[in-house]
């Protein structure tokens, strides 16, 4: 036996001679379909292939980003002046952060949230407030009492008007009280309003004048605010510009600020030395032109439970708790480091209900509606759950925070806020990129065609003697 001969005796696929075999309409029928199911199969394969799909797993959070994050806000306060909105944050580890501004900026907004003006500019920190330690009791009539009828007239009269606005009941009112009546005093005594008429003093009683406070956005007390009179023709009584006085209460102080002003008009504007006019700068700031306030930027705040909080804070003035009002409108809140657009869109695509709830609370209003009452806190309870998500493409890992959020109202014994809580969950969410492997596809795609064939091949044998069974069965009836 030679060796060719030894090598066909292993022939698996043995030939069987064409003339041997028989062809049928049924055998070309079932081929043909083979054929399609077999491409069919072959593209559905070669799809599932081409696709990737994910796996997800819940695991104890080992965050990559540190031990802190990330939180970016927008919000509106339409009754809430940015000359006292404060942005603070607090955990139950005892960290307690009051009025950040680092990262912070305040824009002035009107009721219907447009912007009035450039970034409200909270000017530089400032010590402790003076007052005068000894009360001068017959010094507490010098300053003009202003009402709604008569303010206008006598704010438009003079190129200076300083005006305190306050409430009796205001233990920083009651401070400055003696102080301000004993500078309005000596003031009068030197610049006499008939004789003068470059510098008037007076006072508001906003529990009286409810509606002349508010129509000068006072929130807090007292406020002391120094109005300016300009040159506009369109006026008959001239356009008025307005600061806020934020320095020393003390009568030295006052007195000093006043001659200031009134030697920084024109006429007078060469006995204003330099350090004199730097001195009342620093005390002096644009008072806000609207009474609400657009407070947007971000903070980082460790990863425990904790409350970031929006709040009227100052530490010489006084708030009528019944009186304030926390609506506002959340233009975005989200947590962690953003995604860029084109990074989101390849996560959406690769997992769709990713990004759902990343910024959930977006585009959110929460009034506080007269029916509600007074002294209303609005709360918002967090619950923040981080996912990642390792992508095949050079295993990068996105990171992605999402929460719940549920809102409601409180009355609250103390000045009210806009309060969340933050809660983050101990667990995270992994989501990983697979692909199936070549080696699977090929074995795969060789039991779809070895399948389709030998199934075709048994239907078509079965087929095949079926018919033949039954042609015997007719010759046998002709006979």
């Amino acid at each position: 036996m030679t060796t060719a001969s030894r090598l066909k005796s292993v022939d698996f696929y043995r030939k069987i001679p064409r003339d041997l075999t028989e062809a049928s309409l049924s055998g070309a029928g079932l081929s043909i379909v083979a054929a399609l199911a077999m491409v069919f199969l072959f593209g559905m394969e070669l799809n599932e292939y081409l696709s990737v799909t994910t796996t997800t797993s819940v695991i104890v959070d080992k965050s990559s980003d540190g031990d802190f994050l990330r939180i970016d806000f927008n919000f509106s306060f339409p009754a809430l002046s940015c000359e006292f909105a404060s942005v603070d944050v607090s955990d139950v580890l005892g960290t307690n952060r009051l009025n950040l501004t680092k990262t912070v900026r305040k824009f002035s907004i009107d009721p219907n949230l447009r912007p009035t003006g450039h970034e409200f500019q909270p000017g530089p920190a400032t010590n402790v407030i003076k007052h005068d330690e000894k009360v001068d009791e017959e010094s507490l009539e010098g300053a003009f009492v202003f009402t709604s009828d008569n303010f206008d007239k006598y704010a438009h009269q003079f190129p200076i008007t300083a005006v305190n606005f306050y409430a009796p009941w205001c233990y920083w009112s009651q401070r400055l009280r003696p102080s301000w009546e004993k500078a309005a005093k000596i003031i009068r005594e030197r610049h006499d309003p008939e004789m003068d008429g470059r510098i008037f003093m007076g006072k508001v009683d906003c529990t009286q004048e409810g509606d002349l406070c508010r129509r000068h956005h006072i929130q807090g007390y007292p406020s002391i605010r120094i109005f300016r009179k300009g040159s506009d023709i369109r006026s008959d009584h001239g356009h008025h510009e307005h600061e806020s006085y934020y320095g020393d209460r003390d009568t030295d102080s006052l007195v000093k600020t006043m001659e200031n002003l009134v030697a920084s008009l024109p006429s007078e504007s060469q006995k204003l030395a330099l350090e004199d006019k730097l001195n009342v700068e620093n005390a002096k700031r644009a008072a806000p032109s609207a009474g609400g306030c657009r407070i947007e930027g971000y903070v980082r705040v460790k990863k425990v439970p904790g409350n970031l909080i929006v709040s009227a804070r100052s530490d010489t003035h006084s708030f009528d708790a019944s009186q304030m009002n926390m609506s506002h409108v959340v233009h975005h809140l989200s947590f962690g480091r953003k995604l860029t657009p084109r990074a989101m869109s390849d996560l959406k695509r690769l997992i769709p209900y990713i990004g759902n709830s990343h910024d959930r609370l977006n585009g959110l209003s929460f009034i506080n509606s007269h029916d509600l009452g007074a002294n209303i806190t609005m709360e918002h309870y967090l619950q923040i759950v981080k996912t990642e998500v390792i992508t095949r493409k050079d295993y990068q890992l996105v990171e992605e925070y999402e929460y719940t959020a549920h809102s409601s109202v409180a009355h609250s014994l103390h000045i009210p806020v806009a309060r969340f809580h933050l809660e983050l969950s101990p667990m995270q969410v992994l989501i990983t990129e697979q692909q199936k492997s070549f080696s699977h596809f090929i074995t795969n795609v060789c039991a779809i065609i070895g399948g389709v064939f030998t199934v075709a091949g048994i239907a078509e044998s079965i087929l095949h003697n079926t018919i033949r069974l039954m042609k015997k069965v007719e010759l046998g009836k002709n006979f």
